[in-house]
């Protein structure tokens, strides 16, 4: 445990010291006689603890704590002073301080003191790593998920010969936005996403529907060589409405004029489905 001693008093800071290094084996790793000085330090070598007077030059005790505290909320701080006065000692617990200690120092107190704010100080950290450890492992855990999801998502948009499209890359980042957020297409707003997908919902949507529309020839195609394909059974209702996809295989096949149709919602619908059950 680090502590840091602000006082303009030279022999408040010796024994301050030697309570700390010596009786209950913990460091002072700084020390000085001016509230700038020691704001300065603090911020430098941060300390776990400060033992600060209240009344000191340049910069009191409680605007030292006040300021620092709000740049560095997990410093604590112990005030150290003669000063009686109970306005002040009220300011100084609004500032952040975690005890007030009465000058002249007894020894006994100042350790009680110092071993009471170590134990917290303790307590805080070990909340804090484990908050930290459980945050991590969540991320890892998303980031697990997402690159499932993006590997499961390419292998559909690979089985059906759509991986090389320029709009497969719009499809995939967002039907991962979709899975993350738990959103249908039908809720998605393009215009609000084109900072994410990086261009404009016209030029996106197309890039997505002409992606689409050659997977639709693909599966078309699957279905007239061979009509118990398996990817032909597993994707031909799901992503596409199969009226359409047997529409595509009569224009394929000469049997009419017309293409069949696709449905960008129907598409990520039932993209997302696929991923979510594999």
């Amino acid at each position: 445990m680090n502590f840091y001693i602000a006082d303009d008093d030279i022999n408040i800071v010796k024994i301050l010291t030697s309570i700390v290094e010596e009786t209950v084996n913990f460091e002072v790793i700084g020390s000085s006689c001016n509230g700038k000085e020691a704001f300065n330090e603090i911020l430098l070598l941060k300390p776990d603890i400060v033992c600060v007077d209240l009344l000191m030059p340049v910069m009191d005790g409680n605007t030292l704590v006040k300021q620092l505290k709000e740049l560095k909320d997990n410093i604590y701080f112990i005030m150290i002073s003669q000063v009686m006065d109970s306005k002040l000692r009220s300011d100084s617990y609004e500032a952040g301080i975690e005890f007030f200690i009465n000058k002249p120092i007894n020894k006994i107190e100042v350790e009680k003191v110092i071993l009471k704010v170590a134990e917290k100080v303790k307590m805080e950290n070990m909340l804090y790593n484990i908050k930290k450890m459980f945050k991590n492992q969540n991320e890892c855990n998303r980031d697990e998920n997402e690159n499932q999801n993006e590997i499961k998502v390419k292998r559909i948009l690979s089985m059906l010969g759509m991986l090389g499209e320029k709009g497969s890359k719009d499809i995939i980042k967002l039907c991962l936005y979709l899975i993350e957020n738990n959103k249908s297409f039908k809720e998605c707003n393009l215009d609000k996403l084109k900072n994410y997908l990086g261009n404009n919902s016209r030029v996106i949507k197309q890039r997505i529907r002409r992606a689409i529309k050659v997977g639709l020839r693909n599966i078309a195609n699957m279905g007239i060589e061979d009509y118990t394909d398996d990817i032909f059974h597993t994707y031909a209702n799901v992503l596409f409405d199969f009226t359409n996809v047997k529409a595509e295989m009569d224009f394929i096949n000469g049997k009419r004029k017309s293409e069949g149709k696709i449905s960008i919602n129907k598409f990520f619908e039932g993209l997302i489905l696929r991923c979510q059950d594999n």
